[in-house]
């Protein structure tokens, strides 16, 4: 039978683990606020580098030249994943995991994968990985993320020529929190540069570079590497912590239906130790009284 001191301690340690999930709760919220923000920021950016492959596109196009081959020959394929470091999120890894796991089943790809529990779910099923990344705490280290990704990128076109490239992410979509999307990295899709190269320009004349067009485009290319990459980590950590928000406004409902039956035990059982103790003084006193009548 639990005990008006043990009760006391269960209530105690309720109220710190609530405390720490409303912390938990504020910095999912402001850390969304965050990375939403980082995403926008990239806008302005992304279209300067859509610009100017849009520019190389149409001279090509004036001096007939075909749309660039994005090395589409090459056979092999490649995922990368982005999961999550820290858990309390719901089903938010598992989700991707089986995502990308679909992905897997189509044929021999390489893998990356950036977040250690994503990680540890492939590792538990033997699949080797190429490389592992972690997130990071903030979005002022996703810039230095995206840089170290696209090393990795370059190693894989060019050592062991993947030629086809899938990022695989969660995303906020209306009420889902977490909702797993595909970014084609690579190759470019030819209906995506055919739209560039016949979109009309917005200035009266296309600017003029002195670059080697090849060389250009290919900077271009990563360029847009770095604004797709970014963005989507920014989209997978404001999921991330959507969906930590939403597991923990679950975990508060049921501490305060918990502390609640606590609180309710809690009143029960001194009631029950005050009437006890009540009645014990009763019982001594009618003791006594009849002890002082007796001759």
């Amino acid at each position: 039978m639990e005990t008006l001191e043990s009760l006391s301690d269960a209530l105690d340690t309720t109220g710190n683990i609530q405390a720490i999930v409303r912390t938990m709760k504020a910095l999912s919220s402001v850390s969304i606020r965050q990375y939403e923000q980082a995403e926008r920021a990239m806008e302005s950016y992304a279209r300067t580098v859509e610009l100017g492959l849009m520019a190389v596109l149409r001279q090509r196009r004036f001096a007939g030249l075909p749309l660039p081959d994005s090395n589409r020959a090459a056979a092999r394929s490649a995922l990368i994943v982005v999961g999550s470091d820290r858990g309390l999120c719901g089903g938010y890894n598992d989700k991707i995991t089986r995502f990308a796991r679909s992905r897997i089943a189509d044929g021999p790809v390489e893998l990356g994968v950036i977040g250690a529990r994503v990680a540890a779910r492939f590792g538990a099923d033997g699949k080797p990985l190429a490389f592992a990344l972690n997130l990071p705490g903030s979005a002022e280290g996703l810039s230095r993320l995206v840089q170290t990704i696209i090393v990795e990128i370059d190693r894989w076109t060019q050592a062991q020529g993947v030629g086809q490239l899938l990022l695989l992410h969660n995303r906020r979509e209306g009420r889902a929190t977490a909702n797993p999307t595909t970014q084609h990295l690579l190759p470019l899709p030819d209906s995506y540069l055919r739209k560039l190269s016949d979109a009309d320009w917005p200035g009266r004349s296309l600017p003029v570079y002195r670059m080697d067009p090849d060389r250009l485009m290919s900077w271009l290319v990563q360029q847009r590497l770095f604004v797709v990459i970014h963005r989507a980590l920014a989209e997978a950590l404001a999921s991330e912590h959507a969906s930590r928000l939403v597991a923990m406004q679950a975990a508060e409902r049921n501490i305060e239906e918990r502390r609640d039956d606590l609180q309710q035990l809690y009143r029960q059982r001194r009631q029950e130790t005050i009437t006890r103790e009540l009645l014990d003084v009763v019982t001594g006193f009618e003791a006594v009284s009849t002890a002082d009548r007796l001759p």
